[in-house]
């Protein structure tokens, strides 16, 4: 009775044993395991770039140069607003803005950087997805528990960023940079590559910038934020996503609030997930 219970201890210890040779990977296993999630991750974005690439006429005429036009969506709200308070100076880009392509090699490397974005902005979901399933085998099942939603908060606050970059800043920033002149003696002919560099960038920063609750959330799992830190350094931080709207806008008060609102949102926002963090870690080291 004895052995048999002795040789199913040994059998059960050689099975962990296994188990754990199994899952301890050497470090250059680990960057094969990430080689091939980026690769997997790479093909997402060219495949969805090549379909923005054929649909040349959708992604430029509709989505690129909408934003300075007066029937887009956002200067149209605008137009109304200025109608209903009396406030002409609240209309922006009711004049459309004329773009030039001073090189021959533009308008062919031009579709192809701009293919290349609209296929990262739209494989985003599955590109976090394969971050996600390289960086969960390191957690614990807790921690994969409590975040096994992580790629869709991501997916989600990346997604409605460059929403709010597109419908917000880009159509302030086309209306104050393109109008903004400094004569009369200079016209204001933008190049097409500028125009096309100022949407692109602004939209890929506002959705990095709402991620902002996401690495909270880290930050405060690794103990390097706590919601008394966050709120005791609140006032610097205003100060901070102030200074950081005003980077990514047009130089206008207006423009700089306008953004500097959801910022300090999702702020307040990431003092909650904080504090929601440290709670449950607290719990944990009261239960062991």
């Amino acid at each position: 009775m004895t052995d048999t219970k002795y040789s199913e201890q040994q059998s059960t210890k050689k099975k962990k044993t296994k188990k754990d040779k199994q899952e301890e990977m050497s470090f250059l296993e680990h960057l094969e395991e990430l080689r091939w999630h980026l690769i997997r991750a790479f093909l997402a974005i060219v495949f969805f770039a090549i379909l923005a690439f054929i649909n040349k006429n959708f992604i430029f005429d509709t989505v690129i140069f909408n934003p300075k036009t007066a029937d887009f969506w956002t200067n149209r709200m605008f137009a109304r607003l200025a109608d209903l308070t009396g406030i002409q100076d609240l209309m922006i880009n009711s004049n459309e803005l004329q773009l030039i392509s001073i090189k021959m090699a533009d308008n062919f490397m031009t579709h192809i950087m701009v293919s290349i974005i609209g296929g990262l902005i739209v494989a985003s979901p599955y590109v976090f997805y394969e971050i996600w399933r390289f960086i969960s085998p390191a957690l614990y099942e807790t921690e994969r528990k409590h975040s096994g939603g992580a790629v869709v908060y991501m997916s989600i606050l990346f997604i409605l960023g460059v929403l709010f970059g597109y419908y917000l800043i880009v159509p302030l920033s086309i209306h104050f940079l393109g109008s903004y002149s400094i004569s009369a003696e200079v016209v204001n002919q933008i190049n097409m590559r500028s125009y096309i560099g100022t949407v692109t960038s602004i939209s890929l920063a506002s959705g990095v910038i709402f991620e902002l609750p996401i690495f909270v959330y880290f930050l405060s799992k690794v103990g390097i934020l706590t919601p008394d830190l966050m709120k005791n350094y609140r006032r610097h931080a205003y100060v901070a996503l102030l200074l950081l709207s005003a980077i990514i806008t047009p130089p206008d008060v207006f423009s700089q609030i306008m953004v500097c609102i959801p910022l300090v949102f999702l702020y307040e926002i990431g003092i909650v997930i904080s504090r929601r963090v440290n709670k449950k870690a607290e719990e944990d080291l009261e239960a062991l």
